[in-house]
């Protein structure tokens, strides 16, 4: 995995899209934070690649909610405790 600046990203353009296929894939960073991935598309890969990229991100999307949970306490409660709380959350809704 490479690692470009958003100064060098800026200045390198022509560059950076001419290796983008050996690279496969690029980190662009913004004051060493990562901000954005680029990698090579085609026609032949677009729909595999977005799906791909769409189901990791509700994999971590489920992954941080997964964790919030946690440490809310939310994985010790009981199936009663659950129930009750989705019942008066439909209560709620209703009116």
């Amino acid at each position: 995995m490479k690692f470009v600046t958003v100064n060098d990203f800026k200045t390198s353009k022509s560059n950076i899209w001419k290796k983008l296929p050996s690279d496969r894939e690029l980190i662009v960073t913004d004051n060493g934070k990562p901000i954005a991935l680029l990698t090579p598309l085609s026609d032949e890969t677009l729909e595999d690649t977005v799906s791909a990229f769409r189901r990791a991100k509700a994999i971590n999307a489920m992954k941080q909610m997964l964790e919030v949970s946690v440490s809310l306490g939310n994985d010790k409660m009981t199936s009663n405790e659950i129930n009750s709380v989705i019942n008066e959350a439909r209560g709620k809704n209703k009116k």
